[in-house]
């Protein structure tokens, strides 16, 4: 039984030196664990244009509503609804017998007065002459006068009849006001309409070039003007504006940027800005909406850095990994803004020279030893 006791005595000794050797050697592995290799780039400072994407209409550069200026019943319609028209060509024809006849009219007018004028004219050249030998009175030659300059304003007057029955008569064409593209028609052949009327007969709208409204939230605007003013980013003198249209594709023409409305839309809270785009295959119509794309201003000292390496934590924060001085990994929450080509802007977190982890970062955690390997200009883009 002694005997049992000591061989048990032995084996158990054997077995706590065995573990103890296990664990000294697993440590030791441990220590001398090589650092995890990472894929670091060096974050630099750079100009960038920063641009946002707000939202817009389309609107038709010149617009015009077609109505009659004399009244009478249509005749004709000579174009074609959703044509391009002329300026100057004929649209709508009214009839125009009342008009022609008034014009006759005025023109008999005048010559009745011409004639007058002759009379009143030798009347007053005579009593002119007979005066002078007291053959008639002063007060005879004072009413031939008078009556010679009543006839001059008679004829001046029947003159503006004329004039008036032409235009007149030159309105019973209804002739389009603008060159562009006309919509339908109100009216038909056997309609009456009105002078000035408030129903149109018909709109022309000029398409290209096309203006493009588009709202920013005063909220934006003050940003704006307080990183301006702050010198976080400096004046654009880039007008040029690109579009996206409603199906996502980019509108292949640049616009410019016109002018910015100089008052807030009490109902939206917004300031409309205006551009205007070349149009010359009639792509946009008024009314269409659209995103457009305008720089707001350069950041002097844009970090730019690829999504990949920016990460969450559980705060919902971004976070980003750098290599410090001694090769160990630090955790950093930084401030993103807008993405620019796929690569976050940082305005918070970082600093130009830090060495960004982008690759392994599944791989290491806060403190861990790394071996940072600096990626070529290639990788840093994918």
């Amino acid at each position: 039984m002694h005997k049992a006791l000591k061989i048990a005595a032995v084996i158990s000794a054997s077995l706590w030196l065995t573990a103890c050797g296990k664990q000294d050697g697993g440590a030791q592995s441990q220590q001398q664990q090589p650092p995890t290799p990472v894929g670091v780039i060096t974050v630099q400072a750079q100009p960038q244009s920063i641009q946002v994407e707000l939202p817009g209409r389309s609107k038709s550069f010149l617009e015009a509503e077609v109505r009659p200026q004399v009244s009478g019943i249509v005749t004709q319609r000579s174009f074609v609804e959703g044509s391009e028209v002329e300026q100057g060509q004929s649209l709508y024809q009214i009839d125009s017998a009342t008009y022609k006849a008034a014009l006759v009219s005025a023109e008999a007018d005048l010559a009745r007065a011409n004639a007058a004028l002759e009379s009143a004219k030798a009347t007053a050249k005579r009593y002119e002459t007979l005066v002078k030998t007291n053959a008639v009175s002063v007060q005879d030659f004072d009413e031939a006068k008078a009556a010679y300059k009543e006839a001059l304003a008679s004829v001046t007057v029947a003159e503006a009849a004329i004039n008036t029955a032409k235009i007149n008569l030159e309105y019973t064409e209804v002739k389009a006001p603008i060159s562009g593209r006309i919509g339908k028609s109100s009216v038909t052949a056997g309609a009456l309409v009105t002078a000035n009327q408030s129903n149109t007969l018909a709109t022309i709208q000029q398409l290209d070039p096309i203006n493009v409204d588009i709202a920013q939230s005063s909220a934006q605007l003050l940003r704006l003007k307080s990183k301006l003013k702050a010198g976080k980013l400096q004046q654009s003198e880039n007008a040029e504006v690109t579009l996206i249209l409603e199906d996502g594709t980019t509108y292949e023409q640049t616009g410019l940027l016109q002018f910015a409305e100089v008052s807030v839309d009490e109902a939206t809270g917004s300031v409309t800005l205006r551009a205007e785009f070349p149009n010359p295959d009639g792509v946009l119509l008024p009314g269409m909406y659209v995103r457009a794309r305008l720089s707001t201003g350069t950041d002097p000292n844009a970090i730019l850095v690829p999504q990949r390496a920016i990460t969450r934590n559980t705060k919902g924060q971004a976070v980003a990994m750098v290599v410090n001085e001694e090769n160990n990994v630090e955790t950093r929450v930084v401030t993103t803004a807008e993405v620019i080509n796929n690569q976050w802007r940082i305005t918070d977190g970082l600093n130009p020279g830090d060495k960004l982890i982008v690759e392994g970062l599944q791989k290491v955690r806060p403190g861990a030893p790394v071996s940072p390997q600096v990626l070529s200009a290639d990788a840093k883009q994918k």
